[in-house]
């Protein structure tokens, strides 16, 4: 399960990232990340919001040598003072070399006294900054440094964009990555965290594939409890569960215990739109969205933009209709897989759910009886099954959402990941639709990367008790 400290970078900035500090004339380069500082119980997330380059025409550079003037860091302290932002000055080493120099180390010692006293803090003890270097194929190593100016490494630097890579402190051969379904793909997935929102119909399926291809912890949320009618469709769920009532979540917990009782787990008996289920979820790595309401998937579609966590949302519908005889017909089976990377178009901007869309259900929910029935009827709008058989296409998304996550993870389409931001199947038609990034149009978001600024994903709701 992930401890520590992690860097996070989106794919767009890392890119950037990398054509300044890699250039083609091979002498190093610099620049200076900013930082939102993410303290959860267990660990620290610096979730980079931007850079600041420093200018070459600035720097004295060579090949193994690189001395930069101090205006570019006054330029990030203005930057960061107003949400003190945690400061990464990251160089290049363009001849390879994967570690810190005795001439990063000696620099580090005179610089990061001066990070500390320009960027004075109400609460130094909780301020940290930091220092980087970058190879060629764009590996990154960093370590923090905290008030004391003592030294730790950052555990994990994690880039998430079409690929999602992963570079650890201790592992130096950056160009090697596992295998996707091998023992170094379970053992690396053994250091990370994936939470699943929702514990159904394709959110049991999901939290059971993640569990079993070696996470090494994982968050449940679902606020539920197990009925009759959920026993078609929910992974593990008996009878004795439905006629006790049992919390869905409490049906993982048993079941994970008798095949990973290794795996740290923790089960959140609650809505996602309560403070204690997304400050739980901060804590995980990855985020899978396996909801029937709009709200939820708007709470994850948040939290995948403040806490920069790459989202994964499964949808499935079988639209019905009725011929002249009053009877049913299936129109088509649908499925879709929506990958959410940091920065990019969000689930919004997809279309997936819409302000009127939110509208609505709020307003259902002020009917209860409709708002059940309405949910009920999710897998087959239009029809009158509240026990629907639908678990064959229920794993069949579940199991390409965490296709996805292997893909992204353990690159080997052949045409790469790009294609993939979105992956549509119709049952019916026999035909999958694939749509790229560039298919959905991002709107610029003043939430990326917020962390835990109170109210929590900018929501009065959620605001802590005073």
């Amino acid at each position: 399960m992930s401890t520590g400290t992690t860097l996070i970078l989106t794919g767009a900035l890392h890119a950037r990232l990398q054509q300044h500090l890699l250039p083609p004339d091979g002498l190093e380069a610099a620049a200076i990340l900013l930082c939102k500082r993410m303290r959860t119980e267990n660990r620290l997330k610096l979730l980079c919001k931007d850079a600041v380059l420093v200018p070459y025409g600035q720097c004295t550079r060579d090949r193994d040598y690189l001395e930069w003037p101090g205006r570019s860091l006054l330029d990030a302290v203005v930057l960061a003072e107003p949400d003190e932002l945690s400061l990464v000055l990251i160089h290049s080493h363009p001849g390879g070399l994967y570690d810190f120099s005795l001439a990063d180390s000696e620099s580090d010692t005179r610089v990061m006294p001066q990070v500390f006293a320009n960027l004075e803090s109400a609460d130094q003890s909780s301020a940290v900054h930091g220092s980087a270097i970058m190879v060629p194929g764009g590996a990154i190593k960093a370590r923090v440094y905290n008030y004391k100016h003592q030294m730790a490494p950052i555990n994990l630097v994690a880039v998430y964009g079409d690929d999602i890579r992963l570079f650890w402190s201790d592992d130096n051969r950056p160009s090697h990555r596992p295998i996707a379904f091998s023992e170094e793909m379970r053992s690396e997935l053994g250091r990370l965290t994936a939470a699943v929102i929702g514990y159904s119909g394709t959110g049991s399926v999901t939290a059971e594939q993640l569990a079993r291809i070696g996470f090494g912890g994982m968050v449940v949320v679902d606020y539920d409890q197990v009925e009759d009618r959920n026993l078609n469709r929910i992974i593990n769920s008996t009878v004795s569960d439905a006629s006790e009532g049992q919390l869905k979540v409490n049906v993982f917990r048993r079941a994970a215990a008798a095949f990973r009782p290794e795996m740290t787990l923790k089960c959140v008996p609650t809505s996602i739109a309560t403070r204690e289920a997304v400050l739980a979820v901060a804590e995980a790595d990855i985020l899978f969205c396996c909801v029937d309401s709009e709200e939820g998937r708007f709470i994850c579609d948040a939290i995948s933009t403040a806490f920069m966590m790459p989202l994964f949302d499964v949808g499935v519908v079988i639209p019905v209709r009725r011929d002249k005889d009053g009877r049913l017909a299936i129109l088509d089976i649908h499925g879709r897989v929506d990958y959410v990377q940091p920065g990019g178009p969000t689930l919004f901007d997809r279309k997936v759910y819409t302000s009127a869309s939110l509208r609505a259900e709020e307003l259902a929910k002020r009917d209860p009886a409709a708002y059940v029935e309405q949910v009920k009827a999710g897998y087959m709008p239009g029809s009158l099954e509240q026990s629907p058989s639908v678990i064959t296409v229920n794993m069949h998304a579940a199991s390409m959402g965490v296709q996805e996550l292997i893909a992204r993870l353990y690159p080997y389409r052949l045409d790469g990941n790009s294609c993939c931001a979105r992956t549509m199947f119709s049952l019916a038609e026999k035909e999958y639709e694939h749509f790229s990034e560039a298919d959905f149009t991002p709107q610029e978001s003043l939430k990326l990367a917020t962390g835990l600024s109170e109210p929590l994903l900018g929501l009065p709701s959620l605001r802590a008790r005073q």
